[in-house]
């Protein structure tokens, strides 16, 4: 598990005074980072080989501006040629959203999957969920 704290904007906030939805998609893609780097070391563009195939969100209570967030993300499958990985946003100590992400090893030349190899699957699987996750993070992954 990686994790990530964020600082919202006041341009992240919508007329109802709680962080937009949108902004979600931003924040787990920097939570995501580590994760790309496993990858790509060298976060060389010219080189990725990752494509997102699944994103999606629950918002289980508001998030504010003025207060720092905390986005846990781990690792809930791992297969041939794909992971999917499961975010946490808290704020002061409160599960407010999850979120789901299935990120696909992949050739932009063939424009085809690819396995994962072995050497990158150690590495992931050090981030596969932990028994002291939050019961509503762990059922994200069922």
């Amino acid at each position: 598990m990686f994790t990530e704290i964020i600082t919202p904007r006041f341009l992240e906030t919508d007329a109802l005074g709680h962080i937009n939805n949108n902004s979600y998609g931003v924040w787990f893609e920097a939570a995501r980072d580590k994760f790309f780097r496993i990858f790509n070391p060298n976060s060389n563009i010219k080189e990725w080989n990752l494509v997102m195939a699944h994103s999606s969100f629950d918002f289980l209570s508001e998030v504010f501006w003025g207060k720092d967030v905390v986005i846990k993300t781990g690792i809930s499958k791992i297969g041939n040629s794909s992971i999917e990985l499961v975010h946490a946003v808290y704020q002061e100590n409160k599960l407010c959203t999850t979120g789901k992400a299935i990120i696909v090893h992949y050739n932009f030349k063939t424009k085809q999957s690819m396995k994962i190899p072995d050497n990158i699957k150690d590495k992931l699987e050090e981030h596969i969920f932990q028994k002291n996750w939050p019961k509503e993070i762990k059922e994200l992954g069922d």
